[in-house]
Order: structure tokens, then sequence, then C-alpha cells
């Protein structure tokens, strides 16, 4: 295990490239010609009608001429109006598409400032990996937008490149608690109404940004040290909450020395009223169902898997589909790291179970390039942990914990490929690695149990 890090390693938000290409996995999602800045979203929810009324307002650069442009925005909304830098425009939406024809040509670094008003009733969008966006639930609601359901609440450039910063404003009715990601800078209360305005500086990827809502019992688990960690529960939850996420706290602590610096203001476990088939996680808070929060330590490696996904996946964001493995497979062997911090099985003991497992139903791909069928498989999830056990045992705790929190640091805020990380892993050894990387990433077959050199 790694030694403790001497102080907080101070980082800079940055944006990522100034452009990208839509990805094969998702080709209807993502668009082309322009570059989004910063999102502000004002949003009015009533939750017993699930009605959303909300403004849209994206800021981008054109990165080359455009006469026309889109943005995603699912067709459950209805649009009202849409301005382009101060002037109201021709827009079409149908399939998905929000199609928009300024003015005016926007030349090549041209900026565009984009308003849309839009409303409905938000739905979950059906995807090839089930309905995925707004989910309306029994008391409140929630966003499980990956890999492509932001457009269900809001008009966006849906590719997990495309990070920016978020401004959220979500006023709801007053007897709810609405959480949305970045820091909560003010609540008014106006009537039978509550605002709240949350400033998200970091860039997020568009499937991170989420707002959840219920009537929630606010705790502060943490608040004086490096990371404040908070929850939101149903107040009837609290005996089983103290049980199942009694060592938050502890996870945060034990994560931020073995993968650097936590990377955001604050964190933040969300349980609700509802079962749900698998955790969530959102960029500064994850949501579990009341399903994972039974009062045992049943369900502790999801939440240490969510935990991990601030580092590995919203921090250091996989700039294409492909490479989901560097947020899954960083993901299930932070819950081995964590089993075996806290007394459990050893990541070794976890590695050579899976790996048991992995010979009995062998993956139909590769690692490196699963395909938009297998990318949430538990296959990725458990190959990528083993991937980076193999490397472990090859670098040895020293090398591989520093490389662990070099990647965090170099790339925060940024988006990545796995040629990224295979580049960064060559700094961290003389010895030559390129049978791990061809053997756990670019071969079908399962190559032998790593052992240590």
């Amino acid at each position: 295990m790694p030694g403790r890090l001497a102080k907080k390693a101070s980082h800079t938000p940055t944006l990522s490239a100034a452009s990208h290409e839509l990805d094969p996995y998702l080709p209807d999602s993502g668009n082309l010609g322009y570059r989004v800045s910063r999102y502000d979203l004002d949003i009015e929810y009533r939750v017993d009608s699930n009605r959303l009324a909300g403004t849209a307002t994206v800021t981008a650069t054109a990165y080359q001429p455009l006469r026309k442009f889109s943005l995603d925005l699912a067709d459950s909304l209805r649009v009202q109006r849409v301005s382009v830098n101060g002037r109201r425009v021709r827009y079409a939406h149908r399939s998905g598409k929000l199609a928009v024809t300024p003015t005016d040509a926007i030349p090549a670094g041209g900026a565009l400032t984009v308003e849309v008003r839009y409303g409905g009733n938000p739905r979950p969008v059906r995807s090839r990996w089930g309905t995925v966006g707004w989910e309306e639930l029994e008391n409140g609601a929630l966003c499980a937008n990956q890999p492509n359901g932001a457009p269900s609440w809001f008009p966006c450039d849906d590719h997990p490149e495309a990070k920016a910063p978020f401004r959220i404003r979500i006023t709801t009715d007053s007897p709810y608690f609405a959480l949305a990601n970045g820091r909560l800078i003010s609540t008014r209360r106006r009537a039978a109404m509550t605002e709240r305005v949350y400033e998200q500086v970091e860039p997020m990827a568009t499937y991170l940004a989420s707002i959840q809502i219920g009537q929630y019992e606010h705790r502060v688990l943490a608040e004086g040290g490096d990371v404040p960690v908070h929850a939101l529960l149903p107040a009837a939850l609290g005996e089983a909450f103290d049980a199942g996420f009694g060592r938050q706290v502890e996870m945060v602590e034990a994560f931020t020395e073995m993968f650097g610096p936590y990377p955001f203001p604050a964190y933040t476990a969300v349980v609700t009223e509802d079962p749900l088939d698998i955790p969530l996680e959102a960029q500064g808070f994850s949501t579990f169902g009341v399903n994972h929060c039974d009062g045992t330590l049943d369900h502790e490696r999801l939440v240490a898997h969510e935990l991990a996904h601030q580092w590995f996946g919203n921090s250091v964001t996989a700039a294409r589909w492909r490479d989901i493995w560097l947020h899954e497979g960083f993901a299930c062997y932070a819950e081995w790291l964590w089993s075996q911090h806290s007394g459990g099985r050893s990541a070794d003991e976890c590695a050579r179970h899976y790996y048991a497992k992995l010979v009995a139903e062998p993956g139909p791909t590769t690692l490196a390039d699963p395909g938009p069928d297998e990318m949430f498989s538990d296959w990725v999830y458990k190959r990528g942990a083993i991937t980076l056990h193999a490397l472990r045992l090859r670098l040895g705790d020293g090398d591989f914990f520093a490389l662990i929190r070099r990647w965090t640091e170099k790339y925060a805020y940024r988006c990545v490929t796995t040629e990224d990380f295979v580049a960064l892993a060559s700094t961290f050894t003389r010895e030559p690695l390129g049978d791990i990387w061809q053997d756990w990433l670019h071969t079908v077959d399962l190559p032998a149990f790593p052992t240590m050199r």
C-alpha cells in the first residue's frame, strides 16, 4: 500500500480537446463543429406532475464555419424558443436532435451563446443498454445518464470528451431536497418552491451531470478535513445507513492516500426510497437504492466502486467509450483494494477469485475494444481490474501507486485513452510492458494468471 501524501495537491481545471469525433459506439450522440465551454441550466421541476420547465444557455466556440449546428435533446421535451447570440433563430427538433440555423453563419473561432427554452414531462431515453436518463421516482426523481441519457433533461453535446463547467439552478417543491453537481452557492425559498444554485467549476462530461430530488434528511459525515463528506437519505433509513455506510469517511481517506487528492469540493452519498438495479455515479456524488442500504456491509464493495469513480471516470474521463475499462476496471480494482485495507480478502485473493470466474465464462472480444454490447459487462470490469493487478505485480507497490497518483494528477479534469495510460506506465519502469498490454488488452483469450517477477 502507498505511503501517506504529505499534503493535498492543487489542480487547475482544464478543458479537453478543442474538437472531437463522433464515437462509433454511440454514433447518434454528440455533435460536430463547435466546442462547449459552459452550460447554464435553469430548471423548475414539479414532482407531482413530473413537469419540467427549463432554460439552457450553452456557451461554445465554433472550430469550423457553421451555417447550421445541432444539440442532443430528447423528443419527449418540447422546444419553445431558440436564440443564438441574442437573436431568435429557426430550428427543427426531431429524432433526438435540435438542429439550429443561426441568422448569420458563425465563422471558425466565432463565439456562440445558444439559449434554449423547453419543457415537458421528462422520461428516460431508450438505448441498447435499456432506458437511461431522467427517472421519475415514487416520491422524487433522479438522473441515470450513462452513457447517453443527458438529453432526456437538457440540450447538450452528449459526448464524453465534451467536458465543460456547469451552473445548475434547480427549483422544486419545498418539501423536497434537490441535489445537483458542484458546490451549493445559494438557497432561496419562494412561496411553496425552493431554489438551489450549484456551481460545478471542474469540467464535467454530460453523462455525469445529475439532479437528485427527494424528501431527504441531510447529514454531515465529515466537515473539517480535506474532503467534506455528506449524505442524503430518507429519515427512516438512519440506522441501516449507519451500518452500511459507517466507513464512508474512512474510505474517502483511504482512497485519497492510494489515488491522490480527492478531485472535487465534496462528496455526497445519496440513498433513494426506491430500489435500484445498480448504484449510479455522478460528478461529486453517488446514488444508491434502498436495496443497497439494508443494515449490513453486503453492499460496501459498491460503495467503494462508486466512490472510486470520482477519480476514475469523473475527473479522468475516457475520451472514447471503447476505453471504458479505464473507468470500470479501475473502480473494480478499488473494491479489492478497499477489501484488503478494511481487513477482508486481499486484492490478490480477489483477483484469483474473479480470474476463476473469467476462465469459466470468457469474454467474446478484447478489453481494449469490447464493442458497445459488451462495454458494461461484468467481464470488462473484472478483466480490467486483473489487468491492473498484473501491472502492479510487475511494477511493485511503490511504482504502481506512484503511477496511479501521477495518472490522476496529470489528467485531472481531462479526457484520456488507453494509449495515454500505456505511455505513462512505461515511464515507471525500465522493463518492457508490451506483453501485459498484448495479453490483457488486445488478446481475446485469457492469459495465465499474473505472477510477480
